[in-house]
C-alpha cells in the first residue's frame, strides 16, 4: 500500500470513494476543498491505495502560518478520515501518509474531528496508537466542527416520520403549511444574496458572527452547482421570511446553515423548511439527515437550550462524536500555538480596545 496527494485529473475517482463510504462526508470531498482554496487554505487530498483501489484517505487543508523567514503551517482535516473503523495498520499507514507530507510542507500539528460516535472507543484507541492527542472542547461550539448533533434516520415513510416528531413540531410543519407558507428552491445567484441578506439579518439578531458573502458564493460555485448542495427559500405573501443551506452527498444530507427574518416568525417557516429540506433529502436518495450542531449542555437555562428543543422536535437521535484530536510533529511551534499565541492575540485585543476606548474620550 502507498499514499499519496492526487492531482484534479483523480478528482471524480476520489469523489466516488467518498461518496460510497460509510463514513463519506461532504467536508471530505474535492469540492469542499475547492471551497477553502478559495478562503486562503491549500487541499492536500491524501489517499492510502492498494494495487489502484482507494482503501482510505484524508482531504487535508493546509494554512500557512504568518511567521516571516519562518516556513511553517498547520493541517486540518475536517471530518476526517474515511476509512474502516476498526483497521489499526490502516490507520498508522495513512497517519504516517500525512506525516510524510507534514514534514513537506512545514506542517506543525495535523487536527481531526472524525465522524466517529464517543461511544467507539477502538477507534479512540486506534487514534492514540496512532500519536494522537484528544482535545477538550466543552460543551458548546468551541471546538472547529459540532461535536453534538442530531440525525435522523429518514428511511421511513413521510407518514411515519412526522408521526414520530412531538406533536407541536408536526402542529407547526401543518401550521405553516396552512398560512400559506412556500418553500421553493433558489434559481440563482439572486437568490443566493437573499438567502445572505436574511442570514446577516439573523446573526444581528441572535449576536453571533457568519463568514463574508464570498464564503457562500464559493459554496455556491463549487456545491450547489455541482449537486452537492441547495438553498432553500420559506415565502409568505411575495416576502422571504427563512431561508437555509443544506449538503448532500451520497446516501447523508447536512443541514449547514439557517436564517430567519425578525418579522413573521409566528407562521412557522423554521420547520416547514426542515421539513421540506428533509423531503428533498429522501428525494435524493438519502437514508441520513444531519441537523449539525447542538449545545451538549442540556441545562433549560443554557442559551443555546432552544436550538436543542427545536432540533430534538424532528425526532433525531442525540450524538456525541469522538472528539477533535491533534497529532504534533513540531512540539515547539505548537506550544507556541496553543499556549502563547492565543494569550499573545488576548493582549493585543486588549490593549488595542484600550486605545480605542481612550480614543473615543
Amino acid at each position: 500500500m502507498n499514499t499519496r496527494i492526487i492531482t484534479a485529473d483523480e478528482k471524480d475517482r476520489y469523489n466516488d470513494f467518498i461518496r460510497r463510504h460509510p463514513k463519506g462526508h461532504f467536508l471530505q470531498s474535492w469540492e469542499w476543498g475547492q471551497v477553502k482554496r478559495g478562503m486562503g487554505w491549500t487541499p492536500l487530498p491524501l489517499i492510502l491505495e492498494n494495487e489502484g483501489e482507494i482503501k482510505a484517505s484524508l482531504l487535508i487543508l493546509k494554512r500557512t502560518l504568518p511567521l516571516p523567514g519562518i516556513k511553517k503551517s498547520i493541517f486540518y482535516s475536517p471530518r476526517g478520515p474515511v476509512m474502516e473503523l476498526d483497521n489499526p495498520a490502516l490507520a498508522k499507514e495513512l497517519f504516517t501518509g500525512a506525516r510524510s507530507a507534514a514534514r513537506q510542507h512545514g506542517a506543525i500539528f495535523l487536527k481531526i474531528d472524525p465522524d466517529v460516535k464517543v461511544s467507539d472507543q477502538v477507534f479512540a484507541s486506534i487514534l492514540k496508537e496512532c500519536g494522537f492527542a484528544k482535545n477538550e472542547t466543552g460543551l458548546d461550539f468551541e471546538g472547529v466542527q459540532p461535536a453534538f448533533v442530531f440525525r435522523l434516520d429518514i428511511t421511513p415513510s413521510e407518514e411515519e416520520l412526522l408521526n414520530n416528531m412531538h406533536a407541536k413540531t408536526r402542529y407547526n410543519i401543518r401550521l405553516a403549511e396552512k398560512k400559506g407558507v412556500q418553500i421553493r428552491k433558489a434559481d440563482g445567484r439572486g437568490d443566493l444574496r437573499t438567502f445572505y441578506d436574511v442570514l446577516v439579518e439573523t446573526a444581528e439578531r441572535d449576536r453571533f458572527l457568519i463568514r463574508g458573502y464570498e464564503y457562500f458564493e464559493m459554496i455556491w460555485e463549487h456545491m450547489v452547482e455541482n449537486d452537492m448542495g441547495e438553498v432553500f427559500l420559506a415565502e409568505w405573501e411575495g416576502k422571504i421570511i427563512a431561508a437555509t443551506l443544506a449538503m448532500c452527498m451520497g446516501d447523508k444530507a447536512w443541514y449547514l446553515y439557517g436564517a430567519s427574518s425578525n418579522q413573521y416568525r409566528n407562521v412557522m417557516p423554521n420547520y416547514l423548511i426542515q421539513w421540506s429540506m428533509i423531503r428533498w433529502a429522501r428525494e435524493k436518495g438519502c437514508t441520513l439527515y444531519d441537523f449539525r450542531g447542538v449545545s451538549g449542555d442540556l441545562d433549560e437555562s443554557n442559551p443555546l437550550y432552544g436550538l436543542y428543543k427545536f432540533k430534538k422536535g424532528f425526532n433525531g437521535e442525540f450524538t456525541e462524536f469522538v472528539g477533535d484530536w491533534d497529532t504534533v510533529y513540531d512540539s515547539f511551534f505548537y506550544l507556541l500555538w496553543t499556549k502563547a499565541l492565543p494569550v499573545y492575540r488576548k493582549s493585543t485585543r486588549a490593549l488595542l480596545s484600550k486605545r480605542k476606548e481612550a480614543g473615543e474620550k
